[in-house]
């Protein structure tokens, strides 16, 4: 008899020390601590997966899983962590096998759910990914799980080609793929046998992936395992958009949109009734926008959704903004000030009166800079009120209104009101008319800090925007403190950056020195930046700081290009300059600099 083959933590530790990604002592604490920490893993598996859900997970503990719990970092690197993924491609070279890094966004979930039964797909950690020419490539966590191939075999329904990923990849996408399309194509049989769905219960706590199991409607499984989906691929934005046949899901990933799902046309007012009840919408209006709110959790940080419903040709839309308070809550060092700048914009905080604007396009960042801004302004002797038309993120430490124009709650009555609510610093949401940008002025005037928006291409432009809102050059002279103008740039992939130079056509588009050789970064594209080349985004910032040279020239003309040019003269750089000092620092591309600025 053929002795069985077996994924051994000796072999993964000596794979991975002739390999230099491990020590010799880190491997005598694999030998020492290995076995000792697989038992804890797989009891904790146990724990997660009861044998009351659905498919409970097979016992294997990958030795990759055991030693990235281990917390090794790479030798001759500055720290960086041996993760799991590391460890599986490391092994798969070894023995011979490709390796794959499982992108959920590339990946057609018809494929990986039409093939292999959920729980033979969740007891072996085998799940097919790709099909071409009759062969089915399958991921598995372990490659001598001889049970699992021989049983899909005999099926003589495919061919196979086998691929080797990590464990947790793969349970990743069992539990989303699976999930979500189990749940949707249960709800769309339930609805083929008109059984009422729109009447849910209320339900907002959102449970651990693991805890959605077969007892739960499929409607609400099916909601929550998307809104999981899109907090794991670090989305800001989730768009289910209906269609003639179907309904589409896409998610808004480093400000790019990436289709992920479609949704049987049947199943879509269900879909949509169980998001309008977490957000307590109105169920029954299907003819009116509407807007509402969730806040639930993830990862034992609250997240903030806004959700707002629009009826289109097809039936109506949804769109649910994701606020993490990691990213709406940063210090002000870290969004993207260089050192000067940030000098800057502390000076304008320190001011204990006057306006403080913030301008760029939706999604430029501005909620970011303003909430940061007025966190960092936060102490129990400062009150602290914002008009925000919705209230972005709900924050204890400020006394934040909700713009509710129906009833009259707009930002201009709202202002006046606030004044007699003795505040210290006021944040108004947006001045767009005449009314808010006087009341905001008066503010000023009378002793508040005032931080608001407005919708303007660049720095100097604010100026003009606010004599067409009726305010007198005088008063802007008076009340201005400084204003901030900002875009979004994507930052460069760190795992895959590579070094290049300037051509001579993009040196000149740039309008930059000829005489000089200019070395840049791009990202080649990897598994970690699912093959963009970018990962995460920047700020870029032009500073207007209200200088009396500033002043006197608003006074005598208002020409936002003499304002723009002496602004310059005394030190501000355009949005343009900022975002070429970020390409020339390795932050982000010839490419990003081009598009946002």
């Amino acid at each position: 008899m053929t002795e069985k083959k077996e994924l051994t933590l000796e072999f993964a530790a000596s794979v991975l020390l002739k390999k230099g990604l491990i020590s010799e002592a880190d491997e005598r604490e694999i030998f020492i601590k290995g076995e000792a920490q697989r038992a804890r893993l797989r009891k904790a598996q146990e724990q997660s997966y009861t044998s009351k859900r659905r498919g409970a997970i097979g016992e294997f503990v990958s030795p990759a899983e055991v030693i990235a719990a281990l917390n090794f970092t790479v030798p001759g690197t500055a720290g960086k962590p041996l993760t799991e993924d590391m460890i599986t491609e490391a092994i798969a070279a070894e023995i011979g096998i490709p390796y794959r890094k499982i992108d959920p966004l590339k990946i057609n979930a018809d494929i990986v759910t039409s093939y292999i039964p959920r729980p033979f797909a969740q007891k072996h950690l085998i799940v097919p990914i790709e099909e071409k020419d009759k062969v089915v490539t399958v991921v598995m966590a372990d490659p001598y799980n001889m049970e699992a191939i021989e049983g899909l075999q005999a099926t003589g329904k495919m061919k196979l080609k086998l691929v080797l990923a990590s464990k947790s990849d793969i349970l990743k996408l069992v539990r989303e793929f699976y999930g979500f399309r189990y749940s949707v194509g249960a709800a769309e049989k339930e609805v083929r046998k008109d059984t009422e769905l729109t009447n849910l219960e209320q339900y907002v706590k959102l449970k651990g992936a693991v805890e959605l199991d077969a007892t739960d409607q499929h409607v609400i499984n099916a909601v929550e395992y998307l809104l999981h989906y899109a907090y794991d691929q670090r989305a800001s934005d989730i768009h289910i958009e209906p269609k003639r046949e179907k309904t589409v899901v896409r998610l808004r990933i480093d400000g790019v949109l990436h289709y992920i799902h479609t949704i049987p046309k049947a199943v879509h007012p269900s879909v949509l009734s169980r998001i309008k009840m977490l957000a307590r919408m109105d169920i029954a209006e299907k003819r009116r926008p509407q807007d509402g709110r969730i806040k639930t959790s993830f990862r034992e940080s609250e997240v903030e959704l806004r959700v707002s419903t629009l009826p289109t040709a097809f039936g109506e839309k949804v769109v649910i903004r994701i606020f993490d308070p990691e990213i709406l809550f940063q210090e002000l060092s870290t969004i993207g000030f260089t050192p000067k700048e940030f000098e800057v914009f502390g000076s304008f905080l320190k001011k204990t009166f006057g306006i403080i604007l913030v301008t760029g396009p939706t999604g430029s960042g501005k909620t970011t800079t303003l909430y940061s801004a007025l966190k960092s302004l936060s102490t129990p002797e400062v009150n602290i009120v914002t008009i925000e038309d919705p209230i972005e993120m709900v924050v204890e430490e400020f006394n934040q209104v909700g713009v509710q124009s129906h009833i009259g709650v707009d930002f201009a009555n709202s202002l006046r009101t606030i004044l007699r609510q003795d505040p210290d610093i006021i944040m108004v949401g947006e001045i767009r008319d005449k009314e808010t940008a006087n009341n905001a002025v008066q503010a000023a005037l009378t002793g508040h800090l005032v931080l608001s928006t407005l919708h303007t291409n660049d720095a100097p432009s604010s100026i003009t925007r606010l004599i067409d809102l009726g305010v007198p050059p005088f008063l802007i002279n008076s009340t201005i403190i400084g204003i901030v103008a900002q875009r979004l740039v994507r930052k460069i992939c760190k795992s895959c950056a590579k070094e290049r130079l300037l051509t001579a056509d993009e040196v000149e588009y740039l309008r930059m020195r000829k005489d000089r050789e200019y070395k840049v970064k791009a990202g080649e594209g990897c598994n970690e930046c699912r093959g963009t080349g970018y990962k995460g985004r920047i700020a870029v910032f032009e500073l207007l700081d209200f200088s009396d040279r500033i002043k006197g020239l608003v006074a005598a003309s208002g020409d936002i290009a003499e304002v723009g040019k002496a602004a310059r003269e005394q030190g501000m750089s355009t949005l343009r300059e900022s975002a070429i000092r970020k390409m020339l620092s390795g932050i982000t591309t010839y490419e990003e600099v081009v598009s946002v600025t």
